[in-house]
């Protein structure tokens, strides 16, 4: 069970936002991510709960930020429920997506065991809603996934696998690397791996 912690930082000038502690398992019937984040601070920033099933759907989601709570699944395409911080309105909301996305490195794992590109095969099209602190609206998008290559390394526990991903947004043309050994993502805009207490989970 993989266990360590993410920095998170504005990919654009590298503004510090804070840190995700996590831990995640994968399992017969799929995989679980779980996250406390705090801010630069310190304090408590929010959290997030993720599971997908085998063919990386997200069959259970549960996020919190700035007071919101979003609680999400696959249904229909995707649907969720978004809470405000005094707990007196809930706003029902479905798009016709494959997935969610947001802030977390937990979305960017989920993403690529539900495209699951074949290396130096094409781009692989997606529709997410993302779902970004601070107040978790959503939003609908577009990105295409290529995996580019695969990378082998040597380690003391053995050879770690690092799969290295270009996503680009459809809307923007904007495109970025993304790094992921497993179900530990090493290095994308934004989030940089800081420490990890025992290596990554293979998915069968």
């Amino acid at each position: 069970m993989p266990r360590g912690r993410y920095s998170l930082h504005d990919p654009h000038d590298r503004t510090p936002l804070g840190d995700e502690h996590f831990h995640c398992a994968t399992g017969p019937s799929g995989w679980r991510y779980v996250s406390q984040i705090t801010a630069p601070s310190g304090d408590h920033a929010g959290s997030v709960d993720l599971a997908i099933d085998e063919l990386g759907r997200p069959v259970r989601l549960e996020l919190h930020a700035g007071g919101w709570q979003v609680r999400g699944a696959v249904l229909d395409g995707v649907t969720w429920v978004r809470s405000d911080p005094a707990g007196e309105h809930a706003q029902e909301g479905n798009a016709a997506a494959h997935s969610f996305a947001g802030a977390s490195p937990a979305f960017l794992v989920a993403t690529s065991r539900l495209l699951r590109p074949a290396a130096g095969g094409p781009a692989v099209r997606v529709r997410l809603v993302a779902l970004t602190p601070p107040v978790l609206a959503p939003r609908t998008l577009d990105q295409s996934w290529t995996l580019t290559g695969t990378e082998t390394h040597a380690t003391d526990n053995g050879a770690l696998v690092v799969g290295n991903y270009q996503v680009a947004e459809v809307d923007t043309g904007e495109q970025h690397p993304v790094h992921i050994a497993g179900d530990v993502v090493l290095a994308a805009p934004g989030i940089e791996l800081e420490e990890l207490e025992s290596p990554p989970s293979g998915f069968g």
